[in-house]
């Protein structure tokens, strides 16, 4: 689709309209969001498209229509799905050498699951290894609690954070704003910058992880949105 509109504008209902007429989500559903920050930022994606509109340049309109066609009409069962991260999450497993990533981990990992226990009252058992070891039930529980408490957006938004990172610890302590974005993503890609330092970065590896930071940084600007109006 190429562009045709000439005005994009946010109603009383925050709304987004082009030329006056509204956007709707793939569902066909008027894309209203619940503050005017967020909707205020989905209207800028649309007055920055030219000539052809590229979603992958649309980043808070693509978590919008997420959130209103996908997560909305089953929130329950969105909630479930990222929850089963908190029984394998990045942070459990540590490496058992070399002695200084050990210690990048320990340094990284351990402050966060600190923050999760005084937070959600739980307990944690990391390993040495990749082999599965199960976490507490009542830790997964409870910290499925906490993802079934966040509402259609912030699921939305919880969503890249937990893919991302690897971590549901590190996403929930994003959502309650316990970590800044870079503390979080410099804790989430110890072991790939740990394995560039040692045997040298791979072009394609690059590319791929500032794709992954550039969606990282969107579900961010969603979040923050979020608390805005």
């Amino acid at each position: 689709m190429k562009r045709f509109w000439q005005q994009v504008t946010v109603d009383d209902d925050r709304g987004v309209a082009l030329d006056g007429r509204p956007v709707r989500t793939p569902g066909r559903v008027p894309l209203a969001l619940p503050t005017r920050a967020l909707a205020e930022a989905v209207a800028a994606e649309w007055r920055a498209v030219e000539g052809d509109v590229d979603p992958r340049g649309m980043p808070l309109t693509g978590f919008a229509n997420a959130a209103i066609d996908r997560v909305g009409p089953d929130r329950a069962a969105f909630a479930a799905a990222l929850a089963r991260y908190g029984e394998s999450d990045l942070l459990y497993y540590r490496a058992d050498g070399p002695d200084d990533l050990v210690v990048r981990q320990r340094a990284a990992w351990d402050p966060w699951l600190d923050w999760a226990r005084g937070r959600y009252d739980v307990h944690f058992e990391p390993v040495a290894g990749v082999m599965h070891h199960a976490q507490p039930a009542a830790t997964v529980a409870r910290l499925a609690e906490a993802v079934a408490a966040l509402d259609a957006y912030t699921l939305t938004a919880l969503s890249p954070l937990v893919t991302i990172t690897g971590s549901l610890v590190l996403a929930l302590a994003l959502v309650e704003r316990a970590v800044d974005a870079d503390t979080a993503w410099a804790a989430a890609m110890v072991d790939e910058l740990w394995q560039a330092e040692r045997w040298g970065e791979d072009p394609l590896a690059v590319e791929a992880r500032t794709n992954r930071r550039r969606d990282f940084d969107a579900a961010l600007r969603f979040l923050a949105a979020l608390d805005r109006d």
